[in-house]
């Protein structure tokens, strides 16, 4: 059987929250308070409220020991984000984000409650006569790649700048 404890809106920012929450996951709920207790972080105060009302959760609804139980999951996730502005220099001004979270602790007494399976309907494929399996051919080198084919440049007519040396200038002369 197992109880839960909800906080929302706690403005804790998730990461340092998360910090904390890893301490006492899986721990004796006992324990678990004894730690939040001393623990020198902002979050652990928030936690150790909701590991509380989990606890009492625990005892007045569903008649468990108190003594018994176990943080089986405990995990926070991200509220809504408050965005203010913070006037900087020059006219300026910069976003600060004031993050929220939401905190959940389950503990449990570790009597495990079994829930009823839907039953499956059985495929197709057990009503048809199966093939016979082949086993799957062994596979093949990638073939290597071949280098693209190569345009041909279109044909570019060459000229021939007339050349004045003394041999052509000689013969023009003569």
């Amino acid at each position: 059987m197992e109880a839960r404890a909800q906080a929302r809106y706690v403005r804790v920012t998730p990461m340092k929250a998360r910090r904390v929450i890893n301490l006492i996951r899986g721990m004796n709920a006992a324990d678990a308070q004894a730690v939040l207790t001393f623990a020198p972080q902002a979050a652990s105060e928030p936690i150790g409220k909701v590991l509380a009302s989990a606890i009492a959760n625990a005892t007045n609804n569903h008649a468990m020991d108190s003594r018994g139980l176990v943080v089986s999951e405990a995990f926070v996730d991200e509220g809504p984000t408050m965005k203010r502005i913070r006037p900087r220099a020059q006219g300026r001004a910069y976003r600060v984000r004031k993050r929220s979270s939401h905190i959940t602790v389950i503990v449990s007494d570790g009597v495990a409650i079994i829930k009823p399976v839907k039953a499956v309907k059985p495929a197709k494929e057990a009503a048809a006569p199966k093939a016979e399996v082949k086993a799957p051919a062994a596979k093949k080198a990638p073939a290597a790649k071949k280098a693209p084919a190569e345009k041909k440049a279109p044909a570019v007519k060459k000229t021939t700048a007339k050349a004045t040396t003394k041999s052509t200038d000689a013969k023009k002369k003569g």
